[in-house]
């Protein structure tokens, strides 16, 4: 059975939610009226929802208690519930396609007259404090007749709750039913939803996700169609991902997904979030990934659990491509690479000769900078909060090292031709912090930012602001994601 989009409406009236019907109509198959979210008043006219909506609808109206808004009585919900259902008309495009009744919800004549009706009952449960257990099991229980969809939603606690959703959908073959798992960790079981076997992929509108925290991790119906393409997807389809944390933001899967579309690749790219390397390389055993973008904090922490890894990786000291062959595990260091490639587009220069450069951090991200700089000939000094990880990291290239703080200050002074800031530091939602904010740029520097997002941190705008010349990470990005993604499909990109 393909995977169906379905939007899920949660605006205050009738007249708001048929215009994100209109917005979306091009992305999604059906749409979820949630009437706990609508205003009182409104509860009063959505019967005729489906008919003006002109797409077919899920009726729910949702407890608090399993994350929705109805807070009055089961008796008052019940008779929402059926009136959803009344005055049914001979053409079931005008009546609810579908009726979302919990499973402790037994109200026999609202399932009757739901069958009578041709409306579909999914059968749900929810659970916002952890993980549903023996999900096959539970499928079975929910699905009191063949006719119906069994739904479950829970929060996973971590990315190894998702990875158990993941293999115990493969035992559920031949149920109807809905897996998801809600939050930042669930994420790819909402655009993996047609691998995993769920009937309904949920969606919202991008508007609700900006105005609320979406603690559902849900995304928007264009984004799961135009970079993920859900409705494309099958077992046939080859993952892979970019993994980290907090990972909040990537613009990986878009660079990925979109050379997958334009080359005509049956393939996905996916943010995978966890809480170590461990956990994400479990989940892509479990998913058949076969290959991942290793990102923040996880680009040192992943090399012992790798089966091989390259020369320059060894060198470098921080791996952020891993790539399966056969039954074992190898790592890459594309960062460099990529670095390398923007950085002298940047200066445009050959090399880093004569040129006296500040890396500012020691992390994975400028393990693979301090390479670089050394094979570019620069001479350097390595600025970090943890003294003992600049002397580690500087002591390895012949460089100097330094505590990153305003004592040292006119060290950093002595090597400003070139300052490259590698740490995570002026990332949201860190916005307003700039890791070297003791300095005062003079105009002359070439100041690198490797974050992208956003445009410029809040130290690339004072070096800016000062004449420095500037350039953040995102090019870097590009041509680093370039050699990963040949790497994982076989296929130049661009090509």
């Amino acid at each position: 059975m393909k995977t169906k989009i379905c939007l899920v409406l949660s605006a205050p009236t009738i007249h708001e939610n048929l215009a994100l019907v209109e917005l979306y109509r091009s992305w999604i198959d059906i749409a979820e009226l949630r009437v706990d979210c609508l205003l009182p008043e409104e509860r009063l006219q959505f019967r005729r929802f489906p008919e003006m909506a002109g797409i077919p609808c899920v009726l729910t109206i949702r407890r608090t208690s399993d994350g929705g808004k109805f807070a009055e009585g089961e008796g008052s919900r019940t008779a929402l519930l059926a009136r959803g259902l009344a005055f049914a008309d001979t053409d079931h495009r005008k009546n609810f396609a579908y009726i979302d009744l919990e499973e402790d919800l037994q109200v026999p004549s609202i399932e009757e007259a739901a069958r009578a009706f041709g409306t579909k009952i999914i059968r749900s449960v929810h659970d916002m404090n952890g993980p549903i257990a023996d999900l096959k099991a539970r499928v079975h229980k929910l699905r009191r007749t063949r006719d119906e969809i069994a739904k479950i939603a829970f929060m996973p606690r971590n990315l190894s709750d998702v990875t158990r959703l993941f293999n115990e959908a493969k035992q559920c073959t031949g149920d109807d039913f809905i897996l998801i798992a809600m939050g930042a960790y669930g994420l790819p079981s909402r655009v993996l939803a047609p691998i995993i076997g769920s009937s309904i992929a949920y969606a919202t509108s991008e508007e609700n996700i900006r105005k609320t925290e979406n603690v559902l991790g849900q995304l928007d119906p264009i984004t799961l169609n135009e970079v993920y393409n859900v409705r494309g997807l099958t077992a046939e389809t080859k993952i892979f991902g970019i993994t980290g944390n907090p990972l909040t933001v990537t613009s990986s899967p878009l660079i990925h997904n979109t050379e997958y579309h334009r080359q005509s690749l049956d393939a996905v790219y996916i943010p995978i979030k966890a809480e170590n390397v461990e956990e994400a390389m479990d989940f892509a055993e479990a998913t058949g990934i076969g290959g991942l973008s290793v990102t923040h904090p996880f680009k040192e922490s992943v090399i012992p659990n790798l089966d091989q890894i390259s020369a320059q990786t060894g060198e470098i000291g921080a791996c952020n491509t891993i790539l399966r062959q056969g039954d074992a595990w190898h790592g890459y260091n594309t960062d460099a690479p990529g670095f390398s490639k923007a950085l002298l587009e940047f200066l445009g220069r050959k090399d880093l000769r004569r040129m006296k450069v500040a890396i500012i951090g020691a992390g994975g991200a400028a393990k693979a900078v301090a390479h670089v700089v050394w094979e570019l000939g620069g001479k350097a000094c390595v600025f970090n909060r943890t003294t003992d990880k600049a002397r580690e990291l500087a002591e390895k290239y012949n460089f100097k090292w330094a505590t990153l703080d305003a004592g040292n200050r006119i060290t950093l002074e002595n090597f400003s031709d070139l300052i490259i800031q590698t740490t995570s530091v002026g990332m949201f939602p860190d916005l307003d912090d700039d890791p070297i904010d003791f300095y005062a740029f003079n105009g002359t520097e070439y100041v690198y930012d490797v974050i992208y997002n956003p445009e410029k941190t809040k130290m690339l705008k004072r070096a800016e602001k000062a004449g420095a010349k500037t350039f953040n990470g995102y090019t870097m990005l590009l041509y680093q994601a370039h050699i990963q993604y040949e790497m994982f499909t076989g296929v130049e990109y661009g090509s």
